[in-house]
């Protein structure tokens, strides 16, 4: 039914905080035609929809969560912000796999140094050998490498990263590379150590060269190898070691928006960047995957999920969430880029806050959108 008038449509503003997402959606869907205002009425505020839309999922789900929702425009303006229970966004957190957007960040720069191509081997770089000697940094950006996806060696503080790296080579393959997709950390720690060996800069310094220090992040923000304990750094977890806080995180993925150049700073350039929105190999095999048996099923680029019916082609929308909930993503044709920060050690923070970001993502663009 077709709500009449915006003054209908403040009665579901009104209750959203005791709504069902279903119905709010359903609301703001019949208040979101061509209504007018009243003489003299003020135009509504769209940021309340997308307030509305955190509160009835919040309340959907029936117990506490810790978050703060930020977004920004393609001007980099901070047009929305908002905590709920006890979070802000300067509470800096492990940010889980939103780590492996950043570190494809890093590992795009190196590339655009010429220090490492997309195709450069770990045959040419590690000098391994038969039979994983020719899978390259595309593969491993793509997590299509074969290799095992997940190795206990990643979570230990006390060896190094080398020496982890040997551990993942030693494992059987699962298959040859371009072959199968398989979500875990194994692949970056690879990709990681041939960064290591083509520049003889550890990953810590990496990080910090080429995308911390340009945006003079504190140097609290880094990757360890137990990020919630802040422990471990000669082994860090590549693909889920880093700490930051919703603001930190949101300076480097405006980078991400941009294409690697904002404000002053550059970082890889707008190639690579379009490269890593693109899925290198259509056709394989999914193995492991968290997305799966989802309605899309998202596919991956080149470290970041994309969201999109045409990920051969490229996608807009990049995503990067990660176990405790802490989920980033960009919108490119929408014209913005946002943070759900949160760490949630229990079980389903995860799945909470991909929910939540895919039910508040629409209110975002109407919201953005209704801006210009």
């Amino acid at each position: 039914m077709k709500v009449s008038g915006w003054v209908s449509c403040r009665v579901y503003r009104r209750a959203a905080g005791v709504a069902t997402l279903a119905a709010v959606v359903a609301l703001l869907a019949a208040c979101s035609g061509t209504d007018t205002l009243s003489p003299g009425e003020e135009t509504p505020d769209p940021w309340i929809a997308v307030d509305s839309v955190v509160q009835a999922q919040l309340a959907q789900r029936g117990r506490s969560s810790n978050l703060t929702l930020t977004v920004y425009n393609r001007r980099d303006e901070r047009v929305f912000e908002k905590s709920y229970g006890n979070f802000s966004p300067d509470r800096r957190v492990a940010v889980a796999s939103a780590s492996k957007l950043i570190a494809a960040m890093v590992l795009l720069d190196v590339v655009a140094t010429g220090e490492l191509s997309l195709e450069s081997t770990t045959g040419e770089v590690l000098g391994w050998t038969l039979p994983n000697q020719d899978i390259t940094l595309r593969h491993l950006l793509s997590f299509t490498s074969g290799l095992q996806n997940e190795n206990e060696c990643t979570f230990i503080p006390g060896t190094t990263l080398a020496s982890c790296v040997a551990n993942i080579r030693a494992r059987n393959t699962l298959s040859q590379p371009a072959q199968r997709f398989d979500y875990g950390s194994t692949h970056l720690h690879v990709a990681a150590r041939m960064a290591e060996v083509a520049t003889g800069k550890s990953w810590q310094a990496l990080f910090r060269e080429r995308v911390a220090d340009r945006l003079e992040l504190p140097s609290e923000v880094r990757f360890f190898t137990l990020p919630n304990l802040a422990i471990g750094e000669s082994n860090p977890l590549v693909a889920g070691g880093l700490r930051a806080s919703a603001r930190e995180y949101g300076a480097m993925l405006a980078l991400a928006f941009h294409n690697g150049a904002n404000d002053g700073v550059v970082v890889a350039n707008s190639a690579l960047f379009d490269a890593q929105a693109r899925e290198p190999y259509p056709s394989v095999f999914i193995g492991n995957s968290p997305y799966a048996a989802a309605t899309p099923s998202f596919r991956y680029g080149l470290g970041g999920w994309l969201e999109c019916a045409t990920p051969a082609q490229g996608c807009d929308v990049v995503s990067s969430a990660g176990l405790f909930g802490f989920t980033p993503w960009f919108d490119r044709a929408a014209g913005y880029y946002a943070t759900l920060a949160m760490e949630e050690t229990t079980a389903g923070g995860a799945l909470f806050s991909v929910q939540l970001q895919q039910a508040v993502m629409p209110f975002v663009r109407r919201a953005i959108q209704s801006a210009r």
